[in-house]
């Protein structure tokens, strides 16, 4: 027997159920110019636990955004990647990061207070503003 398909309101929803929660688009994020092994992804995200980690690589592994490779050497060796499928979520992730530094500017004026960087460029800032709709409030 077939598991129910489940339903969705909307995309939005159905895209949040896959990278939703705090470390995933997070995870995604460091994923996206190369391949990483376990460590290096805890250290670039130094407030997740082991654990978490190792349950949010898996789902994502099960949902295909993400690949694992296994070397066979002494010590053992794991590096993740993003899939074919996974890369689909660059853009996606690229508009998380814009929309956030826009949005800590607005409210703290200096991004710096708030986020350690890197930035965009002045440039890369006000053509995201433009070209994405940003209402300034």
């Amino acid at each position: 027997m077939e598991p129910p398909i489940k339903k969705y309101q909307s995309g939005v929803e159905a895209t949040l159920d896959v990278i939703g929660g705090k470390w995933k688009s997070i995870i995604l994020y460091h994923l996206v110019t190369e391949k990483r092994r376990f460590n290096e992804l805890r250290r670039l995200t130094p407030n997740i636990s082991h654990k978490m980690l190792t349950q949010q690589l898996r789902e994502l592994e099960r949902d295909g955004l993400i690949l694992r490779h296994d070397y066979n050497e002494v010590p053992p060796r794991v590096e993740y990647e993003l899939s074919e499928y996974g890369q689909g979520l660059i853009g996606v992730l690229d508009f998380f990061c814009y929309w956030g530094e826009a949005h800590v500017e607005r409210v703290y004026g200096d991004k710096s207070l708030a986020l350690e960087g890197p930035f965009l460029s002045e440039e890369e800032a006000a053509q995201f503003a433009s070209g994405a709709g940003l209402k300034q409030v």
